[in-house]
């Protein structure tokens, strides 16, 4: 969901790079196993700032710099209509128009205009999440269909 970037302040607030959309409305956060509890949040350049009960100087807020920050499935408010979480698309079987399947979805990851699905399969590929390629997601069968070619 984010990676602490380090400390800020004097106070043992942390900052939060590239936080994903959510986080901030999560009340309970998972670092290294050891589960926080959130205090309060605000957005601050691009990042966000948290304030995690116990964590109350600079030098405990240092130690935390570098780690992945994680919360419950349940914490997550439900996406809207056509929004996908990415751990809910990966392990999802991907085929094409004509029903041939391209792979499995092993990861996606942004490239700055967009999402990219990484599929396994006979080969590996890289399909853009966008929707003139993506035209159904069926999370019940996890399955997904794309308009992009076999030999693509």
């Amino acid at each position: 969901m984010g990676r602490i970037a380090g400390p800020y302040g004097v106070r043992g607030w942390v900052r939060v790079a590239r936080p994903a959309d959510g986080l901030a409305a999560c009340r309970r956060w998972w670092i290294e196993g050891k589960r926080w509890t959130v205090v309060q949040t605000r957005p601050h350049s691009g990042s966000l700032l948290a304030q995690l009960e116990g964590l109350e100087s600079r030098e405990a807020a240092r130690d935390l710099k570098g780690k992945a920050v994680a919360v419950e499935r349940a914490e997550l408010p439900e996406p809207e209509a056509g929004i996908y979480y990415h751990a809910d698309l990966v392990g999802a079987e991907v085929v094409n128009t004509e029903g041939a399947v391209l792979g499995t979805v092993v990861a996606l990851a942004s490239n700055g205009a967009h999402e990219v699905m990484t599929l396994s399969g006979e080969r590996t590929r890289l399909v853009p999440w966008v929707p003139a390629v993506v035209k159904r997601v069926d999370l019940a069968r996890r399955r997904i269909e794309v308009d992009w070619g076999k030999d693509w």
